[in-house]
């Protein structure tokens, strides 16, 4: 990040994505002391701007975090804690909800204001025993219910201000809630949600777990935003503010998988923010055998028609820019022989895009080199050819295994555009795997997910998860 000020204007501009804005003079001070520091302590950060609310000023320096232009250390500490009452559905697991319980007794948070709720999902084993063997409160279930229901039970029970739902099959960290808790004191926030790591670390599956589990949200800080509507938190890892959990009548029952994805919709629509931090951290016992792999993104596949019919309104869009379509048909064009010179179409798109863009940097006076800005531009070409074979290998790959007796070459193609895809998430995601183990499990993890998902296409008789729309430009 470079800080430029100009005129009585301070600008932060990153050059990786690209990003420009604007702030205020006033805090000309602080990103000078930044430059020549590296870190400041946020008692320093108050004291440098004069900020007397630290809530807004956390607010604002959060804000800078989520879009890139800093990064944030350590926890913040507690004026006041807030009674946080912590759910756990559990059946069958008595190993997994002793070591669950054994790691909430661990986490570093004023004790007299927690309570542990477990309901009993009317187990069949000694779970209830070993349940009973912690300070802890049990509900018992004498019929099987599903998660769901345990937790909207629980719900009810709790005396918390603060909901937070963890999985039996998960231990917290020890700063779980010190982490996660004080992000609640943005009043704008309904959730919080924090990362999920993978607990084991041996196999082959278990080290592609680590890196490209469904659960594992993101890397960086995370905000709903009109342009990301599909966005949520897992619930073996999510906060909620106990008054609107019940406003919202909860999780909805009749969902067996994607009861989450439902609820932070719902709390979206009922006009509150979720956000997700890198920190919070819970460790997953996921399921580390070939089989129920597979099946378990089955049937998270089989939830998106279920969800879509829920809300209507998700549209699932795929953007094609003009200029970039302009590109990526003269690079295709010129492969064939005779058509070389239609390369040109490609060359004359980046051209119009830089001076595009050129022009629109020059207006709002932003120090952008040249050089970067044509980076940039190269860089969205790419994004967007990324983002089209992403969609073919999620949802079309077992077509190529069909269709290939009629049309090799569309199913070479389809192939190609989904090990392109699960090679650049090898690059970014850095597992340590060989490429070869990688694109085993990435393949049969795309293909289980899809057979799902077409699967519930056919039950629900809804087709929109697997046809999107086409737009032009998809609003920022």
């Amino acid at each position: 990040m470079s800080v430029h000020e100009t005129d009585g204007i301070l600008q932060l501009v990153l050059s990786y994505p690209l990003k420009a804005i604007r702030i205020h003079p006033h805090w000309c001070i602080l990103f000078k002391q930044l430059s020549a520091e590296d870190f400041l302590p946020f008692d320093t950060i108050q004291s440098l701007t004069g900020r007397r609310n630290p809530e807004e000023l956390e607010f604002f320096l959060n804000d800078l975090v989520r879009k890139g232009f800093l990064e944030r250390r350590g926890v913040a500490e507690f004026s006041e804690h807030l009674f946080v009452s912590i759910i756990i559905p559990v059946r069958n697991r008595p190993d997994d909800i002793a070591g669950c319980l054994q790691s909430l007794s661990e986490i570093n948070y004023s004790h007299d204001k927690l309570e542990i709720i477990v309901v009993d999902d009317a187990s069949t084993d000694r779970t209830p025993e070993v349940v009973g063997r912690y300070p802890v409160r049990l509900i018992r279930l004498k019929h099987h219910k599903q998660a769901s229901y345990c937790r909207n039970l629980a719900a009810r029970h709790a005396r918390g201000d603060i909901l937070a739902f963890i999985d039996s099959d998960c231990l917290a960290g020890d700063a779980w809630l010190q982490e996660l808790v004080p992000a609640l004191n943005d009043v704008h926030l309904g959730a919080i949600g924090g990362a999920v790591d993978g607990y084991y670390n041996e196999t082959g599956l278990d080290r592609y777990e680590k890196v490209k589990s469904s659960l594992n949200v993101s890397s960086w800080f995370r905000r709903s935003q009109e342009n990301d509507p599909f966005f949520y938190l897992p619930a073996c890892n999510l906060l909620v503010r106990r008054h609107l959990f019940l406003d919202l009548g909860g999780f909805k029952e009749e969902l067996v998988v994607g009861e989450d994805v439902d609820l932070c919709w719902r709390i979206r629509k009922r006009g509150y923010q979720i956000e997700y931090r890198p920190q919070g951290r819970v460790y997953h016992k996921h399921r580390n055998k070939m089989f129920s792999f597979c099946r378990r993104r089955f049937e998270y596949g089989t939830s998106e028609p279920l969800l879509n019919k829920l809300h209507p309104e998700k549209i699932k869009k795929l953007c094609f820019p003009l200029l970039t379509s302009l590109f990526w048909a003269g690079i295709i064009l010129s492969m064939i022989p005779g058509y070389r010179p239609l390369v040109v179409l490609s060359a004359a798109a980046v051209m119009a895009d830089s001076v595009k863009m050129r022009l629109k940097i020059r207006r709002k006076e932003i120090p952008i080199k040249v050089s970067s800005l044509l980076l940039s531009v190269l860089r969205s070409y790419l994004a967007f050819f990324h983002q089209i074979a992403s969609f073919v290998s999620r949802y079309y790959l077992f077509s190529a295994l069909i269709i290939l007796p009629l049309a090799p070459w569309v199913s070479i193609v389809i192939l190609m555009l989904h090990l392109l895809t699960g090679t650049v998430e090898y690059v970014i995601k850095k597992p340590h795997l060989n490429l070869v183990s990688f694109l085993w499990y990435f393949s049969l993890e795309q293909l289980s997910y899809q057979l799902g998902v077409w699967w519930g296409c056919f039950k629900n008789i809804c087709f929109r998860p697997i046809n999107p729309k086409i737009v032009k430009k998809i609003p920022v």
